[in-house]
Formats: structure tokens, sequence, C-alpha cells
């Protein structure tokens, strides 16, 4: 008896990394549910298919984006501090257009020195950091001090000192283990930028005037929220998703490889790249109007609509799971359900026509220097942030101990998901109950003035980073 126990429990164990982790997911996913408490409306469904997505999405009644959704609660408390003056989160109006000019400014510029500058980031961080004949980096981890001086440079028109670009780094990476649960918010590492960032734009170092509707502080948090936050944390993951895509098909890297001046072909395989795993699960809108559908179905205002990129990405493909550039030689983007950069009509990405050159600028450095390998699982989430072997151009390693390494890689990377999933189980009910109890964007539209906090002023910063 005792023997068939033991047996029993050991095959628990030995299959848990089969199991456990789905598992886990569907729970955390059942926890976020109830939580939010939001009656929210997930596109495409049964009633708004992958071909009316786009027309719901661009509606002018789908404009709303932060007041009124339990949502916003989560997603301004994950984005502390400065999700009151983030572009994306802002409502229409004048503040809105004031930071979307600023922005598309701070990001525009000839095509050449935006990849330029890419490039000569990328060479730096990666000449500093892998300097062996063979190192197992994270990808994620790899690409953020690249972009943390990419958008310094945009930002104040100057290479970043390594000052900065820890402070950048530290923050960018809380950000995103605290959106994925791997992790909790460290608010005092966030205020160390805040305060470099607050003496910076004090003695008038941005290169181009910030929004005279912002106050100063907002100036600030703008920066830091849309630059420092948004801009390094999506480059990062693009980056890593990209690279692990390339590890994992090493035909489409040699390629690439072979043949860096075929524009066409990174765009088919970056394409593929962000319908398979795209930087956004959920985009939500608040509507606010009557949204007529056809005569059976109205989406009230006030409805909370989710738009899943994942599932509208994955319908209209012919084996939408397998990763397959050449699906793009002979099929139009625009008439694809495929939408990396969002919808025109309704806030599209503003980095849309930076991002494809400046990944493209930065894939040539690392494939100028290094073969890539990884065994490890590619989810859109990538909670394992991309575990990946460079090996220097011209120093291959034997197949035998290629094969050795990528064996210990995926059994290493099963058995971290068990434990993490159960991490983000527990990290993600904490921060969801933390988000619901603060109430950041609820409190911030409430029409009832506050103890110490203005209507049209956000929360106390002490509220903002609790």
């Amino acid at each position: 008896m005792r023997v068939t126990v033991l047996l029993a429990a050991a095959a628990v164990v030995v299959t848990a990394p089969r199991w456990l982790p789905a598992r886990v997911v569907a729970l955390r996913r059942k926890v976020f549910e109830k939580v939010n408490g939001d009656n929210v409306i997930t596109f495409p469904n049964a009633a708004v298919g992958p071909d009316r997505f786009q027309e719901v999405y661009s509606h002018p009644a789908a404009n709303g984006r932060s007041r009124g959704a339990g949502l916003s609660d989560l997603f301004w408390y994950w984005l502390s501090p400065g999700p009151e003056v983030h572009q994306e989160h802002l409502e229409a109006g004048p503040r809105y257009d004031d930071v979307a000019r600023t922005t598309r400014a701070l990001l525009s510029g000839p095509a050449d020195a935006l990849s330029a500058a890419a490039a000569r980031c990328a060479a730096r961080v990666l000449d500093e950091t892998v300097t062996g004949r063979v190192t197992l980096v994270r990808l994620r981890d790899l690409m953020m001090p690249v972009w943390a001086e990419y958008f310094y440079e945009l930002v104040f028109g100057e290479p970043c000192p390594r000052e900065a670009r820890d402070l950048i780094v530290g923050h960018a990476d809380d950000v995103v283990s605290a959106l994925k649960c791997t992790g909790l918010r460290h608010p005092a590492r966030r205020a160390r930028l805040t305060r470099y960032l607050a003496r910076r734009v004090a003695a008038g170092d941005v290169r181009h005037p910030l929004p005279a509707t912002l106050t100063p502080t907002e100036q600030v948090h703008y920066l830091q929220g849309t630059f420092y936050n948004t801009g390094v944390v999506q480059m990062s993951d693009a980056m890593a998703h990209l690279l692990l895509a390339l590890a994992q098909h090493p035909d489409v890297a040699a390629r690439l490889a072979d043949d860096p001046a075929d524009d066409r072909y990174f765009t088919r395989v970056l394409d593929e790249t962000m319908r398979l795993y795209p930087l956004f699960g959920i985009a939500h809108r608040i509507t606010t109007a009557e949204i007529e559908l056809d005569e059976r179905t109205t989406l009230p205002e006030g409805s909370v609509l989710c738009f899943s990129y994942p599932d509208y990405h994955a319908s209209g493909h012919a084996r939408p799971d397998v990763f397959d550039p050449e699906r793009w030689e002979h099929t139009p983007v625009r008439e694809s359900h495929h939408i990396p950069f969002g919808v025109a009509a309704n806030r599209p990405c503003p980095a849309w026509r930076l991002s494809p050159l400046a990944l493209r600028a930065a894939t040539g450095e690392v494939l100028r220097r290094f073969t890539l390998h990884s065994t490890v699982a590619h989810t859109r989430s990538l909670p394992n942030r991309g575990a990946c072997l460079l090996v220097r151009v011209g120093e291959p390693l034997p197949p035998r101990r290629l094969a050795r390494i990528g064996a210990l890689l995926r059994v290493r990377d099963r058995w971290e998901h068990v434990w993490r999933s159960v991490v983000q189980l527990v990290l993600g009910t904490v921060m969801v109950l933390h988000a619901r109890r603060l109430r950041l964007a609820g409190r911030y539209f409430d029409p009832r003035p506050t103890a110490g906090c203005r209507v049209d002023q956000p929360p106390s910063s002490q509220e903002n980073t609790a």
C-alpha cells in the first residue's frame, strides 16, 4: 500500500509540468474575471465574428479609455506612476491631442537616422554584455538596455549614460514583471526614475517642448509612462519574440543573416511574429454611446469592450498556430485579420512607423554576431523571458553538444513553468485585489472630491504608488 502511494505521488510530481500550469492558468483567469466585476464583452464572439471585429473596434462610440471600467483600475495600478497622463489612457479631448502630437514629434525622424540609432544602441549593449563564445541569455532582459538607450536618445538627443540606463531598465522590468504577475510592484524603484526625469525636465533637457496642457509633474509621468514604460517594455518584448522565433526556426534566421538587405523578407518575418505573438492580449475600450450592430444587437453606452488580438489574429489563416512567414508572400496584410499596431481609427500605436525600422536594425546587429538556439516554450505572454543560447558566428558548437544543451533547456523551462504558474496565481490575485481596493482610475474620475485630492487631479503620489 505504501509503495502504491509513493508511486502515485511520484507520478503526480513527474507529470506536473504537463498538467499543472494549464490548470493554474485557468484558475487565475477565473480569479481575474470574478474580482474585476465588469460586464465585459469580448470580441470576436458568436454575435460579432472576426469579419466585424474591426468594424466594432473602429466605431466612433468605442472611444472611451479609462473612465467607468474596473479594468482601468488594474492597468493604472500596474502602470503607476503616470497612467492618468499616458497617451493610451487619456480620454478624448485637447489634452489627448496635445500629448499625441508630442509623442509623434519625439518618435519622428528620417528613417535612416532612426535605424542607425537602433543599430548603434544594439551594438553597444551587445558588445558590452555578451563577450563569450557561448552565452545563455534571457532575450527580454538582453534587449531592455538596448531600448532603454534608444528611447533615451529619442527624448534627450544624446547618448544614454549608464546611470540613466540602469534606472530605466529597473523601472521597465518592474512594470513588465508586475503585468505578467511574476513579481510584485516596487514603487520605490519606479520613483528613482521619476526623480531623475524630474531633474532633466526642470533643466529643459528634453529635445522637444512637452505638452503645455500638462503640469510639470504630469510631464515627467508622461515621459516615464509613454517612453520608459510602454516604449521600452513593448520593444523589448517584440524583439524577444522575434529573436526566439528565429532561434527556433534556423532556416528563417539563416536567410535573414545571408541577405540582410532583403527588406521584404524581414517584413514577412516580422508580420508573422506579430501575428502569432501579438504584444497586446486584450485592448479594452468603453462605449461612450450606444452601438447598434443590427436589429437584434445593440451595445449599451458604458459597455466595456475587450478586443482579443490573439483570437483575431488566429482567424482567417490556414494553420494559424504554425510560424510561417511565407504565408505573407501572396496574402496582402491589409486584407487579413492582422492589426499588430491596432486600428487606424481608434488610437493605433504611435510607433507603428518607427518600430519595424528599429527592430530590423537591431536584429541585424544580433545576427551579425550570433547564431541563436532555443528549445523553450514560446507563448504570447513570454513569462520565461525567452531563454536562448547565443553562439558567436564563426565559432559553432558541435551538433551533439547543442542537442544536449537544448534538452537541458527544455527540461529546465518545463519545471520553471510549474513553480512560475503558482507564483503568477498568488501574486496576480494579490495585485488584482490591491488594485480593486485602491481604485486609482475610479477615484481619479470620481466627481466627489476626496481629502487632499482635487477632482481634476489624480490621487496623491503616495496612493498612486502604494
